[in-house]
């Protein structure tokens, strides 16, 4: 064979197993993505969870307008939820975009980016070993180990799996350079996949000590440890830019001193990294929240974990040169968990599955690698490997329902967990929000058995007391709540909804006032505080309440409804008439726009126009006392006779006069008034003879005298036409 033939075979040979080899990755990758949606495509029909969920999209006034200019500003300014992830923000404000408030599409993108990074992860690790099948077992476990769940199929950790998608990328990008490092471009896609990668979670600030580890295996960079520190200089100053802004920005959630000693946080911190190690072998009563040990940790476990974490740190060190990838591994799990490890504590948690979302890559480089040396036969551990994914997918799935809503998730968490107050809370949340009025007050009672001193249990049970009828014990835990959180707007808006039924106008309106001042763009509040001031007879201060409701909510009905109303009782018909118009181009079907309008056309002398708004306002909401008195008094009295019907207007009556207990004068003359109507003359004069007399018991003389006009109406056989 000629020597050109031979080499001309060789460079097909050559092509043949590199386009096997890109079959063979990319029916890898296909499989990971079938195996990630086999655990977490549930997630697609799961809700949003009231934990997290609220303040990141559907209760967030910002992310739910969706992808815009202002929001985009917003993103990138300021501090929201104790943290600076701008693009994880705007990735929530595109899902609102794309699916408003849908769930099931929230859930589709965490799973996409999952799943991208997945099949990252697979290529990136096999184009820097070779080992096509070590690699893609490593990407399987990822993909589908339960400690997953929480990163994937809570929408609140969106930062998780985009942070994680630019992490592997980046480290990506950093293998292009290594095997190029003079090329200033590819340092550059470096360094902007990183800074993207802090933008979505700064949990990535220890990267640049993972890109060390991969210099030393499996790159096996030869440049000197120096030149290879100071090339990640830049990249080292991208983390400490991002740790300052994190500190900064989680300054009110990082727990002091006081709660939690240093040595509490450290033994803390040694026991968590063997507990995520046990939680990888043994995925079993995962929960969504792991309360603090209230007592503090043994000695004995504190002195077992330190012994066992340094033991696999020697024994990993020594076998550097022989198994490298034990030191890279371990190095690499230890490294990434640094920051979340609590011994800066943000939160009360102890630990979390979400924090294992990328240093437990680490730890399955090294096991696989280890297992590859096991003189075993290849079909014998390819079925192993199946059995560990097989077994790990049915506990992921399993796992991963327990995230369906906020009660199966909390339920499960209470089940896995001792005293955990978090727990309890977030159930009463839901049973709360169920008006399972019962249910939510033994759970808030039993958080705060555990933690006494936490305001927004206080003030949660505090709604389910009030949600029971019992406003005194509401207003105890409201009272409560504003002795640890004396900012606390929502209970002062509470207590003073309490005062209010409770006809104590005065102190409802000094807590709504207090309320404004801590909260002064809550709709509500300003709303409400001027229902009660126009209870109080303040109509001009009730109005410029109303009007700054509007302003802050210019689509709320129940402002504009009120505020037309305030301005008609004004005598200003045509405003009010427009605020009654406007509530009805928002809601057709509200019965008190309708009713407000009905009113504008009386005074109007509009009449078939005020019977027709009455007569919807019925169709809407039937047993209103008010409406029924007012379409009554047109139906007896108007001038037109083909518009009165006295019959009608008689029944209405009734109804209004047996809603409110027959001591209404105002109803009860409007019944004498239809009953004249009808010729019943004799009933008239009794039942304005019966309005009379509650008038003047009333101290309503001008009203009395307004009777007893209408008494000799009825006296002579007249009825009363307006």
């Amino acid at each position: 064979m000629s020597a050109s033939k031979s080499k001309h075979q060789g460079e097909n040979n050559k092509a043949r197993r590199e386009s096997v080899s890109r079959w063979q990755a990319s029916g890898i990758c296909f499989a990971l993505a079938a195996l990630t949606f086999a655990v977490f495509g549930q997630a697609l029909t799961h809700e949003f969870i009231d934990y997290d969920d609220n303040d990141y999209v559907f209760e967030n006034p910002v992310v739910r307008q969706g992808f815009t200019p202002d929001g985009l500003v917003w993103a990138f300014r300021g501090i929201h939820a104790h943290n600076w992830h701008p693009l994880t923000w705007l990735s929530h404000e595109l899902d609102c975009q794309l699916y408003g408030l849908h769930p099931g599409g929230h859930h589709l993108t965490s799973v996409l980016l999952h799943t991208a990074t997945v099949i990252v992860l697979f290529l990136v690790l096999r184009q820097m070993t070779g080992a096509v099948w070590r690699c893609a077992f490593v990407a399987a476990v990822f993909a589908i180990h339960p400690l997953r769940v929480e990163s994937v199929a809570w929408v609140a950790e969106r930062k998780d799996v985009l942070s994680g998608l630019f992490f592997v990328l980046t480290i990506a990008a950093y293998v292009r350079y290594a095997r190029r490092p003079g090329s200033r471009l590819d340092y550059a896609w470096v360094m902007a996949l990183f800074a993207l990668g802090l933008m979505c979670k700064p949990m990535l600030v220890t990267l640049p000590v993972v890109l060390l580890l991969l210099d030393y295996w499996p790159l096996r960079r030869t440049e000197s440890p120096r030149k290879l520190v100071m090339e990640k200089l830049p990249l080292l100053a991208l983390s400490l830019a991002a740790g300052i802004a994190t500190l900064w920005a989680q300054h009110g959630a990082i727990q002091t001193a006081g709660s939690f000693s240093l040595p509490t946080r450290l033994a803390n911190a040694m026991v968590t990294c063997l507990v995520y190690l046990g939680q990888m072998v043994y995925p079993v009563g995962l929960a969504a929240f792991y309360p603090y040990p209230s007592d503090g940790l043994p000695v004995w476990e504190v002195a077992l974990g330190g012994m066992l974490l340094a033991g696999i740190s020697w024994l990993a060190f020594a076998q550097r040169r022989k198994r490298p990838w034990l030191l890279v591994g371990w190095g690499w799990y230890l490294v990434v968990l640094l920051p979340v490890l609590g011994i800066i504590q943000v939160g009360v948690q102890a630990h979390a599955d979400r924090y294992t979302y990328l240093s437990q890559i680490g730890i399955y480089v090294g096991i696989s690698w280890l297992v590859a040396e096991w003189r075993i036969n290849r079909l014998l551990l390819a079925g192993l490997m199946a059995g560990v994914v097989g077994v790990l997918t049915i506990c992921a799935r399993n796992q991963a329902a327990y995230w369906k809503n906020g009660e199966t998730l909390w339920t499960h968490a209470l089940a896995c967990t001792t005293r955990n107050d978090v727990a309890h809370f977030g159930l009463g949340n839901v049973l709360l929000q169920k008006e399972r009025w019962d249910d939510a007050i033994a759970q808030f009672q039993q958080a705060l058995q555990i933690r006494p001193d936490i305001a927004e249990t206080h003030y949660d049970l505090g709604v389910s007391l009030a949600g029971e009828g019992k406003d005194d014990a509401a207003m105890s835990e409201y009272r409560r709540a504003l002795e640890i959180k004396p900012d606390y707007a929502e209970a002062f808006y509470n207590l003073g909804v309490c005062l209010q039924k409770q006809g104590q106008l005065d102190q409802a309106i000094s807590q709504y006032q207090k309320s404004a001042e801590f909260k002064p763009d809550s709709a509500g509040t300003h709303n409400n505080l001027g229902v009660a001031l126009v209870q109080e007879g303040r109509t001009d201060e009730a109005i410029e309440h109303f009007q700054k409701a509007v302003q802050v909510a210019p689509n709320n009905t129940d402002s504009l409804i009120n505020l037309g109303t305030a301005l008609l009782g004004k005598g200003k018909v045509d405003e009010a008439a427009a605020l009654f118009q406007k509530a009805l181009e928002i809601d057709a079907n509200s019965a008190d726009a309708h009713y407000g309008l009905g009113n504008v056309f009386m005074q109007k002398r509009k009449t078939a126009e005020a019977i027709a708004q009455f007569q919807m306002s019925l169709q809407v909401k039937p047993a209103n006392p008010e409406v029924q008195n007012n379409l009554a008094w047109l139906l007896a009295t108007c001038s037109p006779a083909s518009l009165r019907n006295g019959y009608k207007a008689v029944d209405l009556a009734r109804q209004a006069s047996a809603l409110t207990g027959g001591k209404n004068p105002i109803i009860l003359h409007t019944l004498a008034a239809a009953l004249a109507e009808t010729g019943q003359f004799a009933d008239a004069v009794q039942m304005i003879q019966k309005a009379i007399e509650l008038a003047e018991k009333a101290g309503q003389k001008d009203l009395a005298t307004q009777f007893n006009d209408e008494l000799k109406h009825y006296q002579a056989g007249f009825p009363l036409h307006q």
